[in-house]
């Protein structure tokens, strides 16, 4: 906030229900010069404001703002394209698309098309462990499988979907909605990551007025 919006706060917190060229008078300014702060302090949620009544303190803290904008955030806003290999596709070209794509993770399907499991680049390094030939060993047999997948929707919050990543130690969720072949099935039509959300907070921060 600027010095002037702080100012502004001050006299509304301590004489509102104030109107706008009274404001001004008080700062000695005019209406229009304070009209894009009053806007500002007003889509921050800092000020509300009411016809033929004036502006008045919201009551709400700055970290009440920042929090009720961040749980208004929805993983189908933010999600990216799943990364997605068969159950049958070999251990070693597994480890060469996990890297080709620079991704954390990969979605398993069955060759139906729903969600049969996950394998992480953790899970890649242990399988590389002793001598095994790596192109014999399905992604399958090292996964971990469904229904011990941690989840989320499209109508989920980030916030929801940050818990459940910190809950289950995961680096990423597969986005998924009821298979149109089997309902009782998943179907991975996206992804998030803890980067995802580190870009969403980053791009809150940037867009805060206050």
């Amino acid at each position: 906030m600027t010095k002037r919006q702080e100012k502004i706060l001050e006299i509304v917190k301590a004489e509102g229900p104030i109107t706008g060229e009274h404001i001004a008078e008080r700062l000695n300014l005019t209406r229009a010069t304070l009209r894009p702060d009053l806007a500002i302090l007003t889509m921050s949620g800092l000020l509300d404001a009411r016809p033929r009544v004036g502006y008045f303190y919201s009551g709400k803290s700055a970290n009440q703002l920042l929090g009720e904008r961040i749980r208004k955030l929805l993983v189908k806003d933010y999600k990216s394209l799943p990364v997605v290999v068969d159950e049958e596709t070999s251990v070693y070209d597994a480890i060469c698309t996990i890297f080709l794509e620079d991704v954390g993770s990969l979605f398993i399907i069955k060759k139906a098309g729903f969600l049969s499991g996950v394998v992480s680049r953790k899970d890649l390094l242990k399988a590389t462990m002793g001598k095994q030939d790596l192109a014999s060993i399905p992604v399958g047999i090292v996964m971990s499988r469904m229904p011990n997948i941690v989840t989320c929707t499209m109508e989920d919050t980030l916030y929801h979907a940050a818990k459940l990543m910190m809950r289950a130690q995961v680096d990423s969720l597969p986005v998924v909605r009821p298979f149109k072949g089997d309902p009782t099935q998943l179907e991975a039509i996206g992804r998030i990551t803890k980067t995802t959300i580190m870009k969403a907070f980053v791009e809150l921060g940037e867009n805060m007025t206050l």
